[in-house]
């Protein structure tokens, strides 16, 4: 996948949210990390999901919460024409629970999606998997 200088790439998982950008070109592209955002999960419900005794739904619940916030902040920057290329890598369940959640334009500018977790990874790992896709 070539990512043109400026492309966001997006890291997110049930917890973790992390942002790089391509500070190199689409030849020899380079991720420079960016500041993660704060994000509010709290006023986000996981719907579909109920806790009991032996069911995870608590922790799907919170997990979702954060999937929503995550792609709720995404729109935002879309919207406000600061991500004008992303990429978008998450955990499997994770974005599926994002994908119902795109704005028309996040879709737009959305260059590809990874059904990957590599939260915590560096530059090289990200890059060498985007390859790999």
């Amino acid at each position: 996948m070539l990512l043109p200088h400026g492309t966001v790439i997006a890291l997110v998982d049930g917890n973790n949210f992390q942002l790089f950008r391509n500070a190199g070109n689409e030849a020899t592209p380079e991720l420079d990390p960016l500041p993660s955002p704060k994000l509010d999960a709290h006023n986000h419900s996981g719907t579909g999901h109920h806790s009991s005794a032996g069911n995870h739904a608590g922790t799907l619940v919170s997990e979702d919460a954060h999937a929503i916030a995550a792609v709720n902040w995404l729109n935002a920057q879309v919207l406000g024409h600061k991500i004008d290329n992303l990429v978008l890598i998450a955990a499997p369940r994770t974005l599926g629970e994002m994908r119902r959640h795109y704005h028309k334009q996040l879709e737009q500018v959305l260059m590809g999606e990874l059904a990957k977790d590599l939260a915590g990874r560096k530059g090289p790992e990200i890059l060498a998997a985007l390859k790999g896709r």
